[in-house]
């Protein structure tokens, strides 16, 4: 028995190796299967008639391996829309398995540079992964206009030469860019309609971000079922009021005081600048347990975090982030790139579908 143990753990490594050695002749064979069944995956199709939500990116400005700048999908009647455009979100919506060229919008809730600097890659992608034939469609309050025209200045000449490389039949000139749609945003307590289409609404509702004016909720309807995203917010008395018994509120958060531990760090390492930030950051953006408060008192269905602030990329920092939460509302989620919920059409159930990575 013994003896039969040593000559199969032998057979066993022999093979390895010569597979390890063959690795390259291995992966040509399996390589155009590999690559139709990519090309072929298309996560809108597989879900079912509802709202449906993917966080393509659940961070914020600092770099994090788990969370990307803020960039949050939302599928409904068919349609893929995008609420604000953080760096990496768009390719981690292609690894989801969301098509590219079926981007039909964006949303913008304000103008910092986290929430926009991957606007113009989402337009270039979608541009060629779809040969559209009209910009892309970007949605916002007043301002909008000067982002968008900002990236179409700045992508100018990159789309002349992707029309030179690969001709009109995959990149038209004219569906190259950005169009912007501006709306002026709502007074507290008013609700602004800003896209309408197969049963599909999505309003806009004033938030508090200041001194950043304007800054914007977006509130999302489809055969009974709402998706609240709040953008970036300190506790909002006017998006409590709108959160008011709604299937999904996907709210930002930054604990408190994980940031003044980070600034006393750098006051300790003689790093003035970053301690200054540090400390600014605390006045105009929602703490985990008031986020929760809202959820609780708006009687939320459930609670989805998004623009993590700061990173936790050390065990036990998540657990330090949500401290005290559980106390206040337990139906919650600490989002994370990836992470999905579905809500389907004409039902009271949230479906918590993982990761799509």
């Amino acid at each position: 028995m013994k003896k039969n143990l040593i000559i199969a753990t032998l057979i066993l490594c022999c093979l390895s190796l010569l597979g390890y050695a063959q690795r390259a002749k291995i992966a040509l064979l399996i390589l155009p299967s590999a690559l139709q069944q990519t090309f072929n995956r298309n996560t809108i199709e597989e879900l079912g008639d509802g709202l449906h939500l993917a966080l393509c990116g659940a961070g914020g400005p600092m770099p994090s391996a788990t969370r990307s700048g803020p960039c949050v999908a939302v599928i409904g009647a068919g349609k893929l829309f995008l609420v604000d455009a953080g760096s990496n979100g768009v390719r981690n919506l292609a690894r989801m398995g969301y098509p590219l060229g079926n981007i039909d919008g964006v949303f913008i809730s304000h103008f910092h540079s986290d929430h926009i600097d991957g606007l113009g890659e989402i337009a270039t992608l979608r541009w060629a992964a779809g040969s559209h034939t009209s910009p892309l469609p970007v949605y916002g309050p007043e301002g909008i206009d000067d982002v968008v025209n900002g990236f179409n200045a700045a992508y100018a000449r990159d789309a002349v030469y992707r029309n030179d490389h690969h001709g009109d039949m995959a990149t038209p000139l004219s569906g190259a860019g950005m169009r912007a749609i501006g709306t002026p945003s709502p007074a507290n307590g008013e609700l602004r309609l800003v896209y309408a289409g197969d049963g599909l609404k999505v309003e806009m509702l004033r938030v508090a971000h200041a001194p950043i004016d304007p800054a914007v909720a977006y509130l999302f309807s489809y055969k009974g079922r709402t998706i609240l995203i709040s953008g970036d917010t300190n506790k909002s008395e006017n998006l409590q009021k709108f959160a008011h018994n709604v299937d999904l509120l996907v709210h930002e958060a930054l604990a408190p005081h994980l940031l003044v531990a980070m600034k006393n760090a750098a006051l300790a390492t003689n790093d003035p600048f970053r301690a200054k930030i540090f400390g600014d950051v605390l006045d105009y953006h929602t703490s985990p347990t008031e986020a929760a408060e809202i959820a609780r008192d708006a009687k939320v269905g459930h609670l989805l975090y998004y623009h993590v602030v700061p990173p936790l990329p050390a065990p036990g920092l998540e657990a330090l982030w949500l401290k005290g939460v559980d106390d206040i509302f337990t139906e919650y989620t600490l989002g994370r790139d990836g992470t999905s919920i579905s809500l389907p059409a004409d039902s009271k159930s949230i479906v918590h579908r993982g990761s799509d990575f």
